[in-house]
């Protein structure tokens, strides 16, 4: 699974790209042979000099082998936490994918 992070209005940073690669390995470790490809978008809606609540977005892009893409999307005033809850939904959308798909 490969996951790939853009940075629109975040600073770049090794920290923040690690936590989110740790983050997105670890909840969806257990569908990780059934994904090919993970894409995570992280934003900050009010630029990095201010600060609001829920200005910091996150929006992940699972890419099931052979399915749509499943896409979610979270926002909060902390980044580690908006990334943290994000990554949660993800594996939920996909776990609940999977498993209608089991159902048929």
């Amino acid at each position: 699974m490969l996951i790939q992070v853009n940075f629109a209005d975040i600073d770049k940073t090794d920290t923040i790209d690690s936590y989110v690669h740790d983050r997105v390995s670890k909840e969806l470790a257990h569908v990780a042979g059934r994904i090919t490809r993970v894409e995570v978008h992280l934003h900050d809606d009010n630029s990095s000099q201010k600060s609001a609540a829920d200005d910091k977005r996150v929006k992940m892009e699972a890419r099931p082998a052979g399915l749509q893409p499943l896409v979610v999307e979270h926002t909060g005033d902390n980044l580690q936490q908006v990334i943290a809850d994000c990554a949660s939904k993800l594996a939920r959308s996909v776990k609940h994918t999977f498993d209608r798909l089991a159902d048929r």
